[in-house]
């Protein structure tokens, strides 16, 4: 015999289902609006070097296309200093909710616990890689005034010249540093190393005669087709798309000599694997713009759209390599 419901107990029961079904709601409100919330205010990019430089230009390159696909402002901030540890740990310690991203060279994650006893943070376990941007060569540029037209005549003359020519260097351990070692390793030869804060402070005493060479992460190119420098050879494992008649070290005679290194986008740690994802589809959408591409190969960059894990991998790589010649030319962080 099944139990008979007076109206009461029926009002009483349909009135209880109710007020649990709506408990439910909140939590689950909340999940979905955490995840579709974002971004509801600006998104922070943390430079870890000077304005001017190449991760500078790439992150406002970026920026302006990403800005728009967000909805949100994107804005640039330097923190220059430290080889890129300094920018780098402001990010590392910053709430992982998607608000605040680094845009760095890949030698803060890959060089840098090589070149420093002590760090702060640890890139690899504090930082999230979120998307490269670019593939970016450095050109051996010198001041005009040198007597040598092309990378063989520079290498013979600094090779009769040791300790008497001076080189400018976005700071120990950045990438233009790193290939400059390389370099004085294979051909045996010895130049001055003047450690700046940035790229762009190096280009502007290089072109004013204060030093003799650079290897330039891209920012000087105008000033080569200027006529205000010259340009000697790529420090690539290819010739330029921009300068495809200028030869790399390698046909230079430095056997396997690439200095390449790879700029993009990191995030805190933690930061949720769908806001992660949606910046990764957002910054290589970008890549593909007409105008990105543009601001990047005028720096003699070259886009470089891939996923998190291959961006990581590809430090992983770099970090094998320069780890190597950091050891053997015995670098100290500044």
């Amino acid at each position: 015999m099944k139990p008979t419901l007076t109206p009461n107990k029926r009002r009483h029961l349909m009135l209880a289902i109710a007020l649990a079904a709506g408990s439910l709601l909140p939590a689950a409100h909340a999940q979905t609006a955490g995840a579709g919330a974002w971004p509801n205010k600006p998104v922070r990019v943390i430079v870890n070097f000077p304005p001017g430089g190449a991760a500078d230009q790439l992150a406002r390159a970026i920026g302006v296309p990403l800005a728009e696909a967000l909805g949100q402002p994107v804005v640039i901030e330097n923190r220059a200093g430290a080889n890129g540890n300094i920018g780098g740990e402001a990010v590392a310690k910053a709430p992982n909710d998607g608000y605040t991203l680094l845009m760095s060279s890949g030698g803060m994650v890959s060089v840098n616990p090589h070149l420093y006893q002590k760090m702060s943070f640890d890139p690899a376990k504090d930082l999230t890689p979120v998307a490269a941007a670019a593939r970016v060569l450095v050109f051996l540029e010198v001041k005009p005034s040198l007597p040598v037209n092309n990378a063989k005549e520079f290498l013979a003359y600094i090779k009769a010249n040791p300790g008497k020519l001076t080189f400018g260097t976005p700071g120990n351990g950045s990438s233009p540093h790193l290939a400059a070692e390389m370099m004085k390793a294979q051909t045996n030869t010895f130049a001055v190393h003047v450690p700046y804060r940035g790229a762009a402070p190096a280009m502007q005493d290089l072109l004013g005669g204060q030093l003799d060479f650079m290897f330039d992460p891209g920012i000087g190119l105008q000033h080569v087709k200027a006529g205000k420098l010259k340009l000697l050879a790529v420090g690539s494992s290819k010739r330029s798309p921009l300068f495809p008649d200028v030869p790399t070290l390698e046909e230079a005679g430095l056997k396997g000599f690439d200095a390449d290194t790879w700029f993009g986008f990191y995030a805190p740690a933690g930061t949720p694997p769908a806001i992660v994802a949606r910046l990764n589809s957002e910054i290589n959408k970008a890549l593909a713009s007409q105008a990105v591409k543009d601001r990047i190969l005028a720096i003699g960059g070259v886009p470089a759209p891939m996923s998190p894990s291959d961006f990581n991998m590809r430090a992983s790589i770099d970090g094998a390599r320069f780890g190597a010649l950091i050891r053997a030319r015995n670098i100290k962080g500044d």
